[in-house]
């Protein structure tokens, strides 16, 4: 895929220049179990972070599967375990030992869309639950929703957020906050710094989509239930449109009108949204690594 690399403008210090590329060479990959999976691992850099969905059209078993044949090929895989799709404590118990078999040290919990869940109903009960286990993890990932949540109120979000971060905090487990899918720079900054102000601590890890194209995007999108993400493209078209075409479309679109606030919000990690087209987002980012 082509993609034309965004210069900084002039006002981006080295500082924030020196960060933002060290964001991008350090970037996590997110996967997808569905079929263009094995074309997609194929394409990742050598000793990788990769995430790996909780997809609801298989199990977390298959999951954990993968993040264990990524951890045998060097890669640092972060399975997504997901709260709705954990049957029970016995079930947990065996991901549990499924990531502990490999020496996987770092998971990423979410709520899940399963429409009947098991004994966890969203992500603080399991987080309470997981705690509790000898679970063998240095970090736990924990989601965050700048631009809002479909049925979930931004009073219950802020109230679920800080209840993570308060376990981890008293666990003495690491923790970083993960964010959905926002296409607006002034709304991540605007909700970053309202949450810091009400007392979040985490580090954030901004969720962004690789380079893929529109089409791609909402296609994959309407598969993984991103809803938050399709609604704000459809009210934003025309903002959007430039930025996600194939010819055109560049993550520092997002990242560098963020400026200064990648250092000041403890904006410490990348988290692309590759929806499996590995090869074209890593091609952008060694190449704006290598330019600068």
């Amino acid at each position: 895929m082509a993609f034309k690399l965004k210069k900084a403008t002039t006002n981006e210090t080295e500082t924030v220049r020196t960060h933002r590329l060290n964001l991008i060479r350090d970037l996590t990959f997110e996967v997808v179990p569905m079929k263009s999976l094995d074309d997609a691992i194929a394409a990742l850099p050598a000793n990788a972070p990769v995430s790996v969905t909780a997809s609801p059209a298989k199990t977390l078993e298959d999951t954990i599967e993968i993040s264990q044949g990524l951890a045998a090929s060097g890669h640092h895989p972060i399975p997504h375990i997901s709260a709705r799709m954990v049957r029970d404590g016995d079930h947990l118990d065996q991901l549990i030992t499924g990531w502990r078999s490999v020496d996987i040290d770092r998971v990423f919990l979410v709520g899940g869309d399963a429409e009947q869940p098991g004994e966890f109903a969203d992500a603080v009960v399991l987080l309470e639950a997981l705690l509790e286990r000898d679970h063998g993890l240095n970090t736990i990932g924990v989601t965050a929703y700048p631009d809002g949540h479909s049925f979930i109120s931004d009073h219950d979000l802020r109230v679920a957020l800080d209840a993570k971060q308060r376990m981890l905090v008293e666990a003495g487990v690491a923790g970083y906050a993960s964010t959905q899918m926002c296409f607006d720079p002034d709304l991540i900054a605007s909700w970053l710094r309202a949450e810091r102000a009400a007392g979040l601590t985490l580090p954030i890890h901004l969720g962004l989509p690789g380079v893929v194209d529109k089409a791609r995007l909402m296609k994959m999108g309407v598969r993984l239930g991103i809803g938050q993400s399709l609604s704000y493209l459809k009210k934003n078209k025309s903002a959007v449109a430039k930025m996600m075409t194939s010819t055109s479309y560049d993550p520092n679109d997002l990242l560098i009108p963020l400026g200064q606030d990648l250092l000041d919000l403890n904006i410490e990690g990348l988290h692309m949204f590759t929806f499996n087209n590995v090869a074209a987002t890593n091609q952008w980012r060694e190449t704006t690594v290598a330019e600068g």
